[in-house]
């Protein structure tokens, strides 16, 4: 009991194996931590019935070197049902990772089922094609593409998260990235003119209008959202905000002028700082990406570095909590080797195993009192060119595993050639599993 609750010590010896820790999360990775080591000793036999686990002898005390290790997921750019999330997090579970973030909403798709405003699942969870192919090649399909989850299945998945010790942060975007939204609810925008869910990827002017119906429609929102999910954050974007159209909005120029604002980055603190009132008087915290900083950071929010380092650094000086997850090396939709054209199309970048394994969360130029507000580290799987379970598999596993040990283990204690000779042995179970690993930490051809 007097252990930190995600600690724990595991001995095998010739005549026992025995796990300490606190219950809970703690006693949980001691356990898996066992099915590694009982994975990586199988002895193999054509005849199930006679494969045996050799076990060595060890000792292991161990305990995680920071909080948040997380993974996000996008299903508004391609939905992902129940069962693949629930692969997703067996997954995070066998390497300890303890955060997912569920990036539920944005423009080209509204995920979660809102029972006071129903056409949030029967408009904006739809759309009429789907962008194909690259980016600047602008073509689409014109299949209908969507899918949402009940609130029933979300508190299924929540449930199922939990009993593998994994906190799931829900993301509802605002006030960009809200086409979807405004698709099903055109009263939310700054013109209240009918569109269409978002088939292209990008960034959109459309944002919600500052007038006060949108407030009451987010907090209903989160009302319902805050009920589903009881751990003490969520994610309210905040990024990619063009603000255009709040310069030409008689509503929005008027809550500049009442609220004393200078400008319109100062109108999205404002709005933000709303929010935040909000979900902190149903006694849960704000995050958001950090373009939240920009105008004034809400008092108590927290922010995930994703724009590089910087914005991180600026929020840990505040003293306000961080996530550091910027995009080189932590967007797993990157591409993972130079050889693209072998590769499945990607959104671009590079980030290969070997550069997320050796990611040190801890920025420079922090104190040590301002380090202590870097929360970990998180890899962010967006899937606008990720269609299918297995390419998710593919682009996200890997490094998800390296990564498990930048937030676990000391920076010091690395040791890259170690860490491939163990992912060679680990394979054993991610194939037992079915999973579709990347496999070029292995330098093979991948099947």
């Amino acid at each position: 009991p007097q252990n930190p609750p995600e600690q724990y010590e595991l001995v095998i010896s010739p005549d026992s194996i025995i796990i300490s820790a606190q219950a809970g999360p703690g006693f949980f990775y001691g356990m898996m931590s066992l099915v590694q080591v009982a994975a990586a000793n199988t002895i193999k036999s054509k005849n199930p019935e006679t494969a045996a686990v050799k076990m060595p002898c060890l000792k292991i005390t161990d305990a995680p070197g920071f909080r948040w290790r997380g993974m996000h997921l996008d299903v508004s750019r391609h939905f992902f049902d129940v069962n693949f999330i629930k692969t997703y997090l067996d997954l995070m579970a066998l390497y300890k990772m303890n955060t997912f973030h569920w990036h539920l909403t944005d423009d080209q798709g509204w995920r979660i089922e809102i029972k006071k405003y129903p056409k949030l699942t029967e408009t904006g969870a739809w759309r009429n094609g789907t962008m194909v192919g690259t980016y600047s090649d602008k073509k689409y399909d014109t299949l209908r593409y969507g899918g949402y989850y009940t609130q029933e299945q979300i508190r299924e998945i929540v449930d199922y998260a939990a009993r593998r010790q994994i906190t799931i942060v829900p993301e509802i975007e605002m006030p960009g990235h809200s086409v979807a939204a405004i698709a099903a609810y055109p009263f939310l925008s700054c013109k209240g003119n009918k569109i269409e869910v978002a088939k292209g990827w990008g960034v959109f002017d459309v944002l919600y209008c500052t007038k006060d119906s949108t407030f009451h429609f987010l907090e209903d929102v989160l009302t319902e959202v805050l009920q589903l999910f009881p751990g003490k954050y969520i994610h309210i974007g905040g990024d990619e905000c063009p603000k255009e159209r709040w310069k030409s909005c008689e509503t929005c120029q008027a809550r500049i002028i009442k609220e004393g604002l200078k400008d319109e980055h100062e109108l999205q603190s404002y709005f933000i700082t709303r929010i935040e009132k909000f979900v902190n008087s149903k006694g849960k915290q704000i995050i958001g990406w950090d373009e939240i900083l920009e105008g004034g950071l809400a008092p108590n929010a927290s922010v995930m570095s994703w724009r590089g380092t910087k914005g991180g650094v600026a929020a840990a000086k505040l003293k306000h909590m961080v996530v550091m997850t910027p995009g080189k090396p932590c967007y797993f939709d990157h591409y993972q080797s130079k050889n693209k054209s072998a590769e499945p199309l990607a959104i671009g970048g590079y980030n290969p195993v070997d550069s997320v394994y050796h990611y040190n969360p801890v920025p420079p130029g922090l104190s040590p009192e301002e380090q202590n507000y870097i929360m970990g580290a998180q890899g962010n799987v967006w899937t606008e060119y990720i269609t299918s379970t297995k390419q998710a598999e593919y682009m996200a596993v890997s490094r998800m595993i390296a990564l498990s040990e930048a937030v676990w283990t000391p920076y010091k204690n690395k040791n890259l050639k170690d860490f491939k000779t163990r992912f060679e042995k680990n394979r054993a179970m991610l194939d037992i599993l079915h999973v579709n690993y990347a496999r070029h930490i292995l330098k093979e051809k991948q099947k």
